[in-house]
């Protein structure tokens, strides 16, 4: 058993080195966004909250979200496209010189089809497009499922992956569609490995917590990790503004937790019955990530510890 107090920002530093002086790693790492148009290929949450961030940008040249039914609000100077993924025909009218995309689709349905159809039919389709030839740079957000169990130990990009579910074994063939060799001279495209999301609309572990329904582990911790929604919009701006990328980044804050920990501290936020022990939610390793790499391009959460991330205005 881990105490809460021992949990608070259990993350290792990073190596000596690892995170050079501000003003020297804005110039060297931070190529800018100037002229770019940028297409969030699925825009939902995430992609709005992308949209909305591009819209601060100095000399974005144009914001464009792609989805079946496009949304009736959306944030300022966001164009929207409607047209679908798995439907090459569809696709025909995505405006022409496209500089860089956030791929980022919600399927229709919790299943390995549907999950097939978006990301990695989805991602073929768009990738043939005419609209993408001018593409300089592809940020497809994943998710830390492909990792699958690691009994508690922490994590980062160079960990072996091993998806318990259909979920993460999907997202690695969509994420070998992203080789150097079967994109576009000039384009480079990279993953966001996402852990679990949190944030605005996002209440349904509050309401189980309101509804006595969660359970976890105590004797043997379940470790879990979290990041805020704008948080992750955030790390998906800055990987697009990078000079170069690496293939793939660890998307979480800075503060893993065993399972316990956090139910117990949101259910007392929300004055929710005391937690009872239970299983870990099935299909979901045990891990600990490491955010080093993603921190070393200048990005840092906004919201480090889901504790508090959970309640802020």
């Amino acid at each position: 058993m881990v105490p809460a107090d021992q949990a608070n920002r259990m993350q290792p530093p990073c190596a000596e080195g690892a995170e050079p002086a501000a003003a020297t790693r804005d110039s060297a790492l931070h190529a800018g966004l100037s002229g770019a148009r940028v297409l969030m290929a699925g825009c939902g949450d995430l992609g709005m909250r992308v949209a909305a961030l591009l819209a601060t940008e100095p000399g974005v040249g144009a914001i464009y979200g792609l989805r079946r039914r496009p949304a009736e609000d959306s944030p300022a100077g966001l164009q929207w496209v409607q047209a679908d993924l798995a439907d090459p025909a569809s696709l025909a009218g995505l405006p022409a010189g496209i500089t860089h995309v956030v791929y980022s689709p919600t399927p229709g349905a919790r299943d390995e089809a549907a999950y097939r159809r978006v990301f990695v039919q989805g991602l073929r389709n768009l990738l043939a497009c005419p609209a993408m030839n001018d593409l300089r740079r592809l940020v497809f957000v994943s998710s830390s499922a492909v990792y699958g169990e690691h009994h508690g130990a922490w994590i980062d990009e160079d960990s072996p992956t091993d998806p318990q579910g259909f979920n993460g074994r999907v997202l690695l063939q969509a994420e070998a569609l992203l080789h150097p060799e079967t994109l576009n001279p000039g384009c480079s495209a990279t993953s966001l490995r996402l852990a679990g999301i949190y944030g605005p609309g996002r209440t349904q572990l509050l309401d189980r917590l309101r509804q006595g329904l969660a359970r976890a582990p105590i004797d043997t911790p379940h470790w879990a990790n979290r990041i805020h929604s704008d948080d992750a919009a955030n790390a998906c701006v800055t990987l697009l503004r990078l000079h170069a990328v690496q293939p793939c980044y660890l998307g979480c804050d800075d503060t893993p937790l065993p399972l316990h920990v956090l139910y117990t501290a949101l259910a007392r936020h929300i004055d929710a019955p005391t937690v009872p022990v239970g299983p870990a939610p099935a299909n979901i390793g045990s891990k600990r990530m490491r955010n080093t790499r993603l921190r070393s391009t200048g990005w840092a959460p906004a919201h480090p510890d889901a504790r508090t991330g959970y309640f802020a205005k």
